[in-house]
Order: C-alpha cells, then sequence, then structure tokens
C-alpha cells in the first residue's frame, strides 16, 4: 500500500517528469517527497558510490495534485529491478539505511 516512507516513482505533468524518492506525506492538496528526477538518478548513485562530493542530492518538494498523473510504489517488474535494487548495487548499501530508517 502507498503511504507515508514508501519508496515511489512520481509520475508528474506539466512539465512531464518522473521523480522517484521516500514518500512524505499525501493528502488532497498532493504529495511531499524527498527524492530525485530520474534522469539523474544513475548519476547520483555513482557519485555516491564514488564518495565524491555530492553535485546531486535529495530535494524535499511539494507536488500539487495538478501536476501528478500517477503514484507507483518502486517494486521489480518481470525481469527488471526496483530503482531502490539498483541503488544498493551501485552504492553497496539499502535505500531505507542511507534514508536513516
Amino acid at each position: 500500500m502507498i503511504g507515508p516512507n514508501s519508496i515511489v516513482i512520481l509520475y508528474l505533468k506539466e512539465p512531464r517528469e518522473k521523480v522517484w524518492g521516500l514518500l512524505l506525506s499525501l493528502d488532497q492538496a498532493g504529495v511531499v517527497v524527498r527524492g530525485i528526477s530520474l534522469d539523474s538518478f544513475d548519476d547520483w548513485c555513482h557519485e555516491l558510490a564514488k564518495g565524491e562530493s555530492q553535485f546531486l542530492g535529495l530535494s524535499e518538494v511539494f507536488y500539487p495534485y495538478t501536476r501528478v498523473e500517477k503514484i507507483q510504489l518502486d517494486e521489480e517488474g518481470g525481469s527488471s529491478p526496483s530503482f531502490s535494487e539498483r541503488f544498493r548495487k551501485i552504492v553497496g548499501k539499502d535505500v531505507r539505511e542511507f534514508l536513516g530508517f
């Protein structure tokens, strides 16, 4: 079930964008996520793995429901690993551990 502390992918519109991260809150007005654009996800993971200073990072952002197309749990899909699993393979740490959970 999708709720606070779920790792999710947000599909946004106007402009179209996908965001991966930790769902902090979900209510009638919109959603708050601590996350990163999927376009930057792999670069961010590789920065963390190399221990380089982070140019990329997670941001806490509110998205009004007028922008949210759908919210999907970050789960494996057939033979495709979840983004959380990709994070673990690249960084060597569980994403929940990294986020302090």
